[in-house]
Protein backbone atom coordinates (compact mmCIF):
# COMPACT_ATOMS: atom_id res chain seq x y z
CA UNK A 1 0.00 0.00 0.00
CA UNK A 2 1.32 3.41 -0.92
CA UNK A 3 0.83 6.68 0.92
CA UNK A 4 -1.55 7.68 -1.87
CA UNK A 5 -3.76 4.67 -1.22
CA UNK A 6 -3.52 5.20 2.54
CA UNK A 7 -4.70 8.79 2.20
CA UNK A 8 -7.62 7.76 -0.03
CA UNK A 9 -8.64 5.08 2.46
CA UNK A 10 -8.50 7.45 5.43
CA UNK A 11 -10.54 10.20 3.76
CA UNK A 12 -13.40 10.82 6.22
CA UNK A 13 -16.19 11.15 3.62
CA UNK A 14 -17.46 8.85 0.90
CA UNK A 15 -15.60 9.32 -2.38
CA UNK A 16 -18.67 8.34 -4.36
CA UNK A 17 -18.40 6.03 -7.31
CA UNK A 18 -14.84 6.99 -8.31
CA UNK A 19 -12.58 3.95 -8.65
CA UNK A 20 -10.04 4.40 -5.85
CA UNK A 21 -7.40 2.19 -7.48
CA UNK A 22 -7.61 4.07 -10.79
CA UNK A 23 -7.48 7.33 -8.87
CA UNK A 24 -4.43 6.22 -6.87
CA UNK A 25 -2.71 4.96 -10.02
CA UNK A 26 -3.36 8.24 -11.81
CA UNK A 27 -2.09 10.37 -8.93
CA UNK A 28 1.10 8.29 -8.78
CA UNK A 29 1.54 8.44 -12.56
CA UNK A 30 1.15 12.23 -12.53
CA UNK A 31 3.78 12.79 -9.87
CA UNK A 32 6.17 10.29 -11.46
CA UNK A 33 5.73 11.97 -14.83
CA UNK A 34 6.34 15.43 -13.34
CA UNK A 35 9.61 14.28 -11.79
CA UNK A 36 10.72 12.49 -14.96
CA UNK A 37 9.90 15.45 -17.20
CA UNK A 38 11.78 17.82 -14.90
CA UNK A 39 14.81 15.51 -14.94
CA UNK A 40 14.62 15.13 -18.71
CA UNK A 41 14.51 18.89 -19.22
CA UNK A 42 17.55 19.22 -16.98
CA UNK A 43 19.36 16.46 -18.89
CA UNK A 44 18.53 18.20 -22.18
CA UNK A 45 20.11 21.37 -20.82
CA UNK A 46 23.31 19.40 -20.23
CA UNK A 47 23.51 18.10 -23.79
CA UNK A 48 26.03 19.62 -26.20
CA UNK A 49 23.21 20.14 -28.73
CA UNK A 50 20.99 22.02 -26.27
CA UNK A 51 19.82 24.52 -28.91
CA UNK A 52 18.26 21.67 -30.88
CA UNK A 53 16.37 20.53 -27.78
CA UNK A 54 14.61 23.82 -27.02
CA UNK A 55 11.14 22.53 -27.89
CA UNK A 56 11.77 19.31 -25.95
CA UNK A 57 12.83 21.27 -22.87
CA UNK A 58 9.78 23.53 -23.09
CA UNK A 59 7.43 20.58 -23.58
CA UNK A 60 9.02 18.74 -20.66
CA UNK A 61 8.58 21.69 -18.34
CA UNK A 62 4.99 22.29 -19.45
CA UNK A 63 4.20 18.62 -18.93
CA UNK A 64 5.81 18.63 -15.48
CA UNK A 65 3.73 21.64 -14.42
CA UNK A 66 0.47 20.16 -15.73
CA UNK A 67 1.18 16.78 -14.10
CA UNK A 68 1.95 18.33 -10.70
CA UNK A 69 -1.24 20.37 -10.85
CA UNK A 70 -3.29 17.35 -11.92
CA UNK A 71 -1.85 15.17 -9.16
CA UNK A 72 -2.58 17.83 -6.57
CA UNK A 73 -6.15 18.39 -7.81
CA UNK A 74 -6.84 14.65 -7.86
CA UNK A 75 -5.65 14.50 -4.24
CA UNK A 76 -8.43 16.88 -3.12
CA UNK A 77 -11.95 15.52 -2.72
CA UNK A 78 -13.97 18.10 -0.80
CA UNK A 79 -16.41 19.80 -3.17
CA UNK A 80 -15.51 17.38 -5.96
CA UNK A 81 -16.74 18.33 -9.43
CA UNK A 82 -16.50 15.59 -12.08
CA UNK A 83 -16.59 18.09 -14.96
CA UNK A 84 -13.56 20.00 -13.66
CA UNK A 85 -11.75 16.76 -12.91
CA UNK A 86 -12.48 15.48 -16.42
CA UNK A 87 -11.18 18.72 -18.00
CA UNK A 88 -7.97 18.62 -15.97
CA UNK A 89 -7.42 14.95 -16.83
CA UNK A 90 -8.01 15.61 -20.54
CA UNK A 91 -5.48 18.45 -20.43
CA UNK A 92 -2.96 16.26 -18.65
CA UNK A 93 -3.43 13.39 -21.13
CA UNK A 94 -3.03 15.78 -24.07
CA UNK A 95 0.09 17.37 -22.58
CA UNK A 96 1.64 13.97 -21.81
CA UNK A 97 0.97 12.85 -25.38
CA UNK A 98 2.64 15.98 -26.78
CA UNK A 99 5.64 15.50 -24.51
CA UNK A 100 5.96 11.81 -25.38
CA UNK A 101 5.73 12.63 -29.09
CA UNK A 102 8.47 15.26 -28.76
CA UNK A 103 10.76 13.09 -26.61
CA UNK A 104 10.38 10.16 -29.00
CA UNK A 105 11.93 12.32 -31.72
CA UNK A 106 15.12 12.49 -29.64
CA UNK A 107 15.01 9.03 -28.06
CA UNK A 108 17.47 7.55 -30.54
CA UNK A 109 20.18 9.95 -29.41
CA UNK A 110 19.22 10.62 -25.79
CA UNK A 111 18.28 7.82 -23.41
CA UNK A 112 16.68 10.29 -21.00
CA UNK A 113 14.21 11.25 -23.74
CA UNK A 114 13.35 7.59 -24.33
CA UNK A 115 12.65 7.08 -20.62
CA UNK A 116 10.64 10.28 -20.44
CA UNK A 117 8.50 9.31 -23.44
CA UNK A 118 7.68 5.98 -21.76
CA UNK A 119 6.65 7.64 -18.50
CA UNK A 120 4.56 10.23 -20.36
CA UNK A 121 2.72 7.46 -22.23
CA UNK A 122 1.96 5.71 -18.93
CA UNK A 123 0.61 8.92 -17.42
CA UNK A 124 -1.47 9.62 -20.53
CA UNK A 125 -2.95 6.11 -20.26
CA UNK A 126 -3.64 6.51 -16.52
CA UNK A 127 -5.45 9.81 -17.14
CA UNK A 128 -7.53 8.31 -19.94
CA UNK A 129 -8.32 5.26 -17.80
CA UNK A 130 -9.57 7.46 -14.96
CA UNK A 131 -11.57 9.62 -17.38
CA UNK A 132 -13.36 6.53 -18.64
CA UNK A 133 -14.48 5.69 -15.11
CA UNK A 134 -15.80 9.14 -14.15
CA UNK A 135 -19.51 9.86 -13.76
CA UNK A 136 -21.20 12.44 -15.93
CA UNK A 137 -22.73 14.63 -13.19
CA UNK A 138 -21.48 18.12 -12.38
CA UNK A 139 -20.79 17.14 -8.80
CA UNK A 140 -20.69 13.79 -7.09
Amino acid sequence: MTHITSMLETYPKDLGDIDRQRLADCIAACFECAQTCTACADACLSEDMVAELTKCIRTNLDCADVCVTTGKMLSRHTGYDANITRAVLETCAMTCKACADECEQHAGMHEHCRVCAEVCRRCEAACNDLISSLGRGSSE
